[in-house]
């Protein structure tokens, strides 16, 4: 036998599924507008990435209002300044990487 071993990639997840619970209905009809933050995080095409999600979004509800953001150093947290200006600003946020 060579050594080389087959591991069936349909196999039974090892950890309990946990589902995720923090979300926003982006069709709810609001009195105040949902305003979406794209935040690229610094990888190349992040910003490339988060233009085609905004175009995809803003094509399936054109009522969003969007607010884009970029930490532009992949190496370090974004920085407690911009994550503010997400909270102040934005009434929810997809964070995205490139590659």
């Amino acid at each position: 036998m060579s050594g080389v071993r087959f591991l069936d990639p349909r196999a039974e997840p090892g950890l309990p599924v946990e589902p995720y619970e923090w979300s926003i209905d982006l069709t709810a009809t609001t009195d105040r507008p949902i305003v979406l933050g794209l935040l690229a995080n610094g990888f190349p095409d992040s910003v490339n990435f988060l233009n085609h999600v905004q175009n995809a979004l803003a094509e399936l509800l054109p009522g969003l209002t969007f607010r884009r953001y970029d930490k532009g150093n992949a190496s370090i947290p974004a920085p407690d300044a911009l994550l503010e200006d997400i909270a102040q600003n934005c009434t929810a946020a997809i964070a995205a990487y490139g590659h």
